[in-house]
């Protein structure tokens, strides 16, 4: 009954939000990118976003054990819907001589979102069984992945349709659904801090990942890929579909939805054979590594759509079949207690390397074309599978002791 009621609404709740942060932010890429012309321009949008939910991350925990987590991560969602409403309102103040006011609006928003997916993952282990996680993990995967693929697939082409303020009150109707259904989440039982401590919150949840071998390999691979990744933004797929594959704006949406849609498939694979992928984490884990690097090398040198729409297809799978195990090695690593401040460790590591990396990339592309960024996060890959390998068995090990296979 538990995973029935709580873990439905959680997954609910959050799919309603990514629906809406989809459609607005394809929304605001494609009038900063019709203002400017710019790549670096419309790279900023991602920078914006990730910036803010990296400051965001840092002081969320500050809050943890002061406020009930189902509450902040309702509150938050929120917080987002007001200032979804203030942003559809200035839309039609906005010109290419002061665009700049929509990076301030959306780094709000992002700010109160910098908490959700943490809180999100934390909130997991307390609605499911141990036994269940990978499982879990899967299915809230595979749903929210499979959300965003239409969602990137039909949102490009609802630009068409409709008006980008348009698209706003849409999402803000999302997210007031979203809101509501958050709001009926059941309260969770969570370690209270006694002042002092609270203070220090903000540390412990980077002692925690200093102090556990196999999460600091994490820590330091994700430091690798974050940047690899910051190549898939919409921004910077823009650009390929128009420069590298001089293809129609549709195929901007299909590259993004194929992107998705392998998350999906992989998700689905680690749903169905939960059992074999936990016996061989590290195996799988290298393996989708490697995956990874060529494919994005050879995505890189392509300049057919259908032959991108495939790779970026295979992309998402390599990417989801290391990830849905890798949330699980770090579910169980530490106290149920410990993980929300892990989460946003790790959050405000992949928000600040992604939010710089994005901006860096969008500048090469401008510079150097945009084929090269996607070189240069085939490299990164590369580095990323070298410390996979090195450390295959440690996560092997990991899932051996806590899973008790």
């Amino acid at each position: 009954m538990k995973w029935n009621k709580n873990f439905s609404l959680l997954l609910t709740g959050q799919s309603m939000a990514n629906i809406g942060d989809v459609l607005y932010i394809v929304s605001i890429i494609s009038v900063i990118f019709d203002l400017t012309g710019s790549a670096t321009a419309a790279s900023f949008v991602p920078f914006t976003i990730t910036t803010s939910m990296f400051v965001s991350s840092l002081l969320t925990p500050l809050l943890i054990g002061k406020v009930n987590l189902k509450w902040l991560l309702a509150c938050s969602q929120i917080a987002k819907t007001i200032i979804l409403v203030i942003l559809g309102f200035s839309f039609t103040h906005v010109t290419s001589s002061n665009y700049y006011i929509i990076y301030l609006i959306i780094g709000s928003i992002a700010f109160f979102d910098g908490c959700a997916n943490p809180i999100m993952r934390t909130l997991i282990p307390h609605y499911v069984d141990s036994e269940r996680l990978i499982h879990a993990n899967g299915i809230s995967e595979t749903v929210i992945q499979t959300i965003q693929t239409i969602m990137w697939f039909f949102g490009s082409l609802f630009l068409i349709l409709l008006s980008a303020q348009e698209i706003i009150w849409i999402v803000g109707c999302i997210f007031t659904v979203s809101s509501i259904i958050l709001c009926f989440l059941e309260n969770v039982r969570h370690q209270t801090l006694n002042a002092r401590r609270k203070l220090e919150q903000i540390q412990e949840g980077w002692k925690t990942l200093l102090n556990t071998p196999v999460l600091k390999k994490i820590a330091i691979i994700d430091v690798f890929e974050t940047m690899a990744g910051t190549v898939w933004i919409a921004a910077i797929l823009l650009v390929f579909v128009n420069d590298a594959l001089h293809a129609d704006e549709k195929w901007w949406g299909f590259i993004n939805g194929s992107f998705f849609l392998g998350l999906i498939i992989g998700s689905i694979y680690c749903i169905k054979y939960a059992s074999f992928i936990e016996k061989r984490l590290g195996t799988l884990i290298l393996f989708s590594s490697v995956a990874s690097f060529i494919i994005t090398i050879l995505f890189s040198l392509n300049s057919l759509p259908i032959v991108a729409l495939l790779l970026s297809l295979c992309v998402g799978l390599f990417a989801q079949l290391k990830g849905v195990p890798q949330q699980t090695i770090i579910q169980t690593s530490v106290s149920k207690e410990q993980l929300a401040t892990v989460y946003t460790s790790l959050g405000a590591i992949g928000t600040g390397i992604f939010g710089v990396g994005s901006l860096l990339m969008g500048m090469v592309a401008d510079l150097f074309g945009i084929r090269v960024v996607f070189l240069i996060s085939g490299l990164f890959l590369c580095v990323s599978s070298f410390i996979v390998y090195r450390n295959k068995d440690l996560f092997d090990g990991r899932v051996k002791e806590e899973l008790k296979i």
